[in-house]
């Protein structure tokens, strides 16, 4: 039997879109709390305020953006949420003073929300049913090593250039991206009358996917899990003296994910989606626990490959199981509920983990998100896993006779 083809034309323009959507994302997260103290002379808070208010224009383009894309067309959110991401970065230029900044980092957050959710929505078509779980993976490293990149050059280019430079070269990337969409062909879901009539109800199930709520709801845990990663792992690498460890432990996770995530992917098509979860939680446990023992730059760079393994190869499949999970007809909507899960659980997990982080230090804070981790394996099993199990040893069992 031949395997249909999975590295098509569109699947590679969709791929690079989504790569430096992301990229750009990542860049200027790591670089615009530094331009909001050095250029518009904001507080600590302040600044950290200019990051913030980001996710909250993202939360709310992934909410309307689901719903949207099966009604208004994925090639016309595709094109309308680039352009407005593109758009917005341009206004960067005019950014002086703190208020217009955070009204420009809010409708940004916006159009990346639009554009990052159409780019996972359109992708579960272009990928053959049978290669799922191995084609979602392959896109997903376009997420993972933008999230490696992304701050590693944000930082190099914040050493060697000014923000106008830096702002250029993502307006850039961005004007590039709105271009190469147009070769992208689009397959838009032809809704019947009655699912058109229902699409457009305002009602909760049309903006969130209820059949994905138990997947989205470990994504939240494993989302505030790494979000104690992202949040405070420069400082954390400060403190204990392994600054240039801290530097190159996102490089570790892209590497890490880059070999790993083509196996991971084809293990969910074959063995199911436990096969490949399971081992998620322990593995992002694991890298925890030994990032808050971390003593040597050896255990830190071990940590990024297990924090790799944990969360990078989740936040793929667990993408993958809202697509096998999904009507096609609800693609979007159940993509955005996913993805809304996972930025709530990164944008809350800094408040509330900052908020412990005196009383209990970084070490105690990744020994918490260490347990939460393995939290997750009794939440996802009762959510979901013990179903999936059995579903799955039904299917076999049917090839099988």
């Amino acid at each position: 039997m031949v395997k249909a083809s999975l590295w098509t034309k569109n699947f590679l323009i969709d791929t690079i879109v989504n790569f430096f959507i992301y990229l750009v994302y990542y860049l200027l997260m790591v670089i615009i709390t530094v331009f909001a103290t050095n250029n518009l002379h904001a507080s600590l808070s302040e600044a950290g305020l200019a990051s913030g208010i980001f996710i909250l224009g993202t939360l709310l383009a992934r909410l309307l953006a689901g719903r949207s894309i099966e009604t208004v067309g994925r090639k016309k959110m595709l094109y309308a949420g680039m352009f407005f991401y593109f758009l917005t970065t341009l206004f960067y230029f005019g950014a002086n003073s703190l208020m217009i900044l955070y009204v420009i980092r809010f409708f940004s957050g916006i159009g990346y929300g639009i554009a990052s959710t159409a780019t996972s929505t359109i992708i579960a078509n272009i990928i053959p049913t049978e290669r799922r779980g191995e084609g979602i993976n392959y896109y997903g490293l376009s997420t993972s090593i933008a999230a490696a990149m992304g701050p590693f050059l944000g930082m190099f280019l914040n050493q060697h250039f000014d923000f106008t430079s830096i702002f250029i070269f993502c307006a850039v990337l961005l004007g590039l991206c709105v271009l190469v969409c147009f070769f992208l062909d689009i397959t838009e879901i032809k809704l019947t009358p009655q699912q058109a009539a229902q699409m457009h109800e305002y009602k909760i199930s049309n903006f969130i996917e209820l059949n994905v709520l138990s997947i989205a709801s470990v994504g939240v845990f494993m989302g505030l899990c790494y979000s104690s990663v992202l949040s405070f792992l420069a400082a954390y690498s400060q403190e204990i003296n392994l600054v240039g460890a801290g530097t190159f432990y996102f490089v570790v996770y892209a590497l890490v994910i880059t070999v790993s995530r083509p196996f991971t992917g084809i293990l969910f098509d074959r063995k199911g989606e436990n096969f490949v979860l399971y081992p998620c939680y322990i593995f992002l446990a694991i890298g925890l626990y030994m990032l808050s023992q971390a003593q040597s730059s050896f255990l830190m760079l071990l940590s990024g490959a297990f924090v790799g393994l944990g969360y990078g190869t989740f936040m793929s499949n667990g993408q993958a199981v809202c697509v096998k999970l999904s009507p096609a007809h609800r693609m979007g909507i159940a993509t955005s509920t996913y993805f809304v899960a996972l930025d709530f659980g990164l944008g809350v997990g800094p408040f509330l983990l900052g908020f412990l982080r005196p009383m209990i230090g970084f070490p105690g804070i990744y020994m918490l998100t260490a347990i939460i981790a393995l939290a997750c394996i009794v939440l996802y099993y009762v959510l979901y896993g013990k179903k999936a199990g059995k579903e799955f040893a039904r299917i076999r069992s049917e090839m099988a006779n």
